[in-house]
């Protein structure tokens, strides 16, 4: 496995292993093992989940970086909440994506369906004339 550098700015958030760490100044770091992590833009706040996909997101996002005992709960809200979407949406590509998301998720690669919901939300915000944030 190669180690991952990323480059954050003063006062950037991320989150490793489910715990936050927010950076006081510009800072470079590599990280050289397996980890759960996102950073910035990627973490959604509980109050930004307002919309279907958004809920989705942050379902997995629960699975992804939550603790240990709210992994499972995230997953199965995720599952509930993608057969939800895929019931009501007239979108093919949104079903397929969401599937893929699911069977990403179901495989432990919580990142990649991420990826992938945040394809389904800009999706969404077209539909709902929505700024995307």
């Amino acid at each position: 496995m190669s180690n991952l550098i990323l480059e954050l700015r003063q006062g950037d958030m991320m989150i490793v292993n489910g715990a936050s760490i927010r950076f006081r100044n510009k800072t470079r770091i590599e990280l050289a093992a397996k980890a759960r992590f996102l950073f910035g833009k990627q973490i959604m706040p509980p109050d930004a989940a307002d919309s279907p996909a958004r809920r989705i997101y942050f379902a997995l996002q629960t699975a992804y970086i939550g603790e240990v005992d709210e992994r499972a709960a995230g997953l199965h809200e995720a599952r509930q909440l993608i057969a939800e979407f895929q019931e009501v949406t007239t979108s093919g590509l949104a079903r397929e994506i969401l599937e893929r998301a699911l069977h990403a998720a179901s495989s432990d690669d919580c990142y990649s369906a991420l990826k992938l919901v945040r394809r389904v939300i800009r999706h969404e915000d077209a539909i709902l004339g929505r700024d995307a944030a």
